[in-house]
C-alpha cells in the first residue's frame, strides 16, 4: 500500500485568506492521507493572464494568482489548531536563494517542533521567477545546493556548539544554532532533484526523493537507479531513500468533461513550464525556444493576454497527458499504478482541476478527487 501526500497551492482567497488550503487539508484529514503539503512561492508558475474570469471560473475565488501567503506562516496555524491532528506537514519545495540555509534549518525545526515531529523539509534549487525579480542571485543554482545542504546538516548536527565552515555561499563563523531536535529526531528532507548531480545529491543527503512532474514513469525509474547507487555510493542504504513523486491531477465527473477542461486556454498555460525537449516529444517546438528549460527559466509574469494566447495555441492534448494524471478516478488511478510499477513508493497530489472555465466543474471535482485519494492508498 501506498503512503498518500495532497498538495494545495496557498493562494490568498477573496473572503478568508487561507480558505482553500484549509479545505485541502481538511480533504486529506477525511481521506486518511499521510501528508499536506505546501509550495514556497513568492509568486505563481502559472500566468497571470490567464488566471481571470475570462479563463479561469475560479478566479472569483482567487482574483490574483500570485497573492502567496507564507507557506511555514501557514503550516505552523494548520499544526497549532489542529494538535490532534497526524498529518505529516511538508513544504513542496523550498529553494536555496532566497532563504538562508540557516533560516531554513531554523523554520524547518521550528515546524517539527511545534508540530510534534510531523515536519517534512522539501527543498530544491528554486526557480528563477522566485529569485531574479526579486534581486537573488541565480548563478550556479546546483553548487548553491550543495553548499546548502550541507549546511543545514552542520547546524542540525552541531548540538548546539559553535559551528564554523568555509563556503562560497554561506560561510559559517563561529555560528550557533541551539534548537533541539524532537525526540532525537531532525525533519526529513525530500530532494527535487532532476539533473545528473541533482540526483547524486539527493542519494548523499535526502530521506526522500521527490522529482516534479516533468518526467516520464520509465525516466523515474532510471532517476531512481542513480538516486539509490549514489546512496550506496556514499555507505548509505539505498532502499533507506523514500521514492516519492509530485503528480499533479485533473480529474472531473466524466471524461468529456475532462478533455474539455484540457482544451481550455488556462490548462494548456500550464504545459508553459515544461522543458521544450517534452514539447518536442509531442511533435511541437516550445514558444519560449529550443533550448527552454521549463518550470525553472520561466517568468510567467511577464506574458500579457495577447503572448498568452500566441504561446497556448498549439499545445496539442497530448502534452498535458503527459504533465498530469487526467481521467475519471479509475482512469487516473490506471495511470497511478504505471508509476508505482516503476518504483514510486509516495505520490503527492496536486489537484489542479480548478484550472478551467467553469467555476462549478472546478469546485465538484473535489469529489471524484476524493475517491482516487482513497483508492491510491490501496494501490
Amino acid at each position: 500500500m501506498l503512503k498518500v501526500g495532497l498538495a494545495e497551492q496557498l493562494l490568498n482567497t477573496r473572503y478568508v485568506p487561507t480558505a482553500t488550503a484549509r479545505a485541502s487539508y481538511l480533504t486529506a484529514m477525511a481521506t486518511g492521507m499521510d501528508s499536506f503539503w505546501a509550495p514556497d512561492h513568492l509568486n505563481s508558475l502559472f500566468p497571470r493572464a490567464a488566471m481571470t474570469t475570462k479563463y479561469v471560473g475560479s478566479a472569483r475565488l482567487v482574483p490574483n494568482v500570485d497573492a502567496h501567503l507564507e507557506p511555514w506562516t501557514v503550516l505552523g496555524n494548520f499544526a497549532a489548531r489542529n494538535r490532534l491532528g497526524r498529518l505529516r506537514l511538508g513544504i513542496g519545495v523550498t529553494d536555496v536563494g532566497r532563504r538562508n540555509p540557516a533560516v531554513t534549518a531554523q523554520a524547518a525545526a521550528t515546524l517539527h517542533l511545534i508540530s510534534r515531529g510531523r515536519a517534512i523539509l522539501g527543498i530544491g534549487t528554486g526557480e528563477r521567477e522566485g529569485n531574479e525579480p526579486y534581486g537573488v542571485d541565480w548563478s550556479k543554482p546546483v553548487a548553491r545546493f550543495e553548499e546548502a545542504m550541507a549546511t543545514i546538516r552542520a547546524l542540525w548536527n552541531s548540538g548546539g556548539e559553535l559551528v564554523t565552515r568555509d563556503s562560497p555561499f554561506f560561510p559559517l563563523h563561529n555560528a550557533t544554532f541551539a534548537l533541539p531536535s524532537y525526540r532525537g529526531k531532525w525533519p526529513e528532507i525530500w530532494i527535487a532533484g532532476h539533473g545528473p548531480r541533482m540526483l547524486r545529491a539527493t542519494g548523499r543527503h535526502a530521506d526522500a526523493w521527490f522529482p516534479a512532474a516533468t518526467i516520464r514513469p520509465k525516466d523515474y525509474a532510471a532517476g531512481l537507479e542513480k538516486v539509490r547507487s549514489a546512496a550506496s555510493d556514499a555507505g548509505r542504504d539505498p532502499l533507506s531513500i523514500t521514492a516519492a513523486n509530485w503528480l499533479f491531477v485533473v480529474t472531473g465527473a466524466n471524461r468529456a468533461e475532462v478533455d474539455e477542461a484540457l482544451e481550455s486556454t488556462a490548462m494548456k498555460a500550464s504545459a508553459l513550464n515544461l522543458p521544450a525537449e517534452v514539447w518536442v516529444r509531442h511533435g511541437v517546438s516550445h514558444p519560449l525556444g529550443d533550448d527552454f528549460g521549463g518550470y525553472q527559466d520561466f517568468i510567467p509574469q511577464a506574458l500579457d493576454e495577447q503572448a498568452l494566447l500566441s504561446h497556448t495555441a498549439d499545445v496539442p492534448p497530448s502534452l498535458l497527458k503527459e504533465f498530469a494524471l487526467t481521467g475519471t478516478p479509475d482512469e487516473v488511478i490506471e495511470q497511478a499504478a504505471e508509476w508505482r510499477n516503476q518504483g514510486m513508493e509516495y505520490p503527492v497530489i496536486c489537484n489542479v482541476s480548478a484550472v478551467q472555465p467553469s467555476l462549478r466543474r472546478g469546485l465538484a471535482a473535489t469529489l471524484p478527487l476524493m475517491r482516487i485519494l482513497r483508492q491510491l492508498r490501496r494501490l
